[in-house]
């Protein structure tokens, strides 16, 4: 067993790798520029929308009040009618990303702690590389991935933008992984 404590600057260096692959991936390359579409008509659409000062927050339309709502004929039909949407609602102003990033860099370094947590209990000081990657990589891949699944299973989210986050994830767990072995205590 190896002491987490000793895996500090790993666990740092790969946040700080993440972040910057992801930014990377995100801001330089067009591979995530296809992954919302542009409403049509949406000066209209935001026109129409602004009156009525929805707050910030996720929303369901329609949305039944209840089990018995939603068997109801007349939900049955609203839904058939349609609309039907899960959104987001974020407030309006700035568009600063600075909290946006640092949350992204506390989340990385979270990953990096649970990769290193199951590593430092299965692998002991001067542990071979291809432990390490093994153990930290499916640790890192699965902190970055599998929670993305679910939008797409029950909240109908694009599955290519899920697969996308998901090749990203698999980049961040290799550099994770990259980082641990290169930095892993002898």
């Amino acid at each position: 067993m190896t002491p987490l404590a000793s895996l500090w600057l790993p666990i740092l260096l790969a946040a700080v790798g993440v972040f910057l692959a992801s930014s990377v991936l995100h801001m330089f390359t067009g591979w995530h520029k296809s992954d919302y579409l542009k409403v049509p008509n949406e000066d209209r659409v935001m026109d129409t929308l602004r009156p009525l000062a929805i707050p910030p927050g996720d929303y369901m339309m329609p949305r039944p009040g209840s089990t018995e709502e939603m068997r109801s004929p007349a939900f049955v039909e609203k839904f058939k009618k349609g609309p039907v949407m899960m959104f987001t609602v974020m407030p309006g102003g700035s568009m600063a990303m600075g909290k946006n990033l640092a949350q992204w860099f506390v989340f990385s370094v979270v990953v990096g702690i649970f990769a290193g947590y199951v590593a430092a209990h299965a692998l002991p000081p001067g542990a071979g590389p291809r432990g390490i990657v093994r153990m930290v990589g499916v640790t890192a891949f699965l902190g970055y991935t599998l929670a993305l699944w679910p939008m797409s299973i029950w909240y109908r989210r694009s599955w290519i933008t899920t697969i996308k986050g998901t090749v990203d994830g698999l980049v961040y767990a290799l550099l994770t992984a990259g980082v641990f072995a290169w930095l892993w205590p002898h």
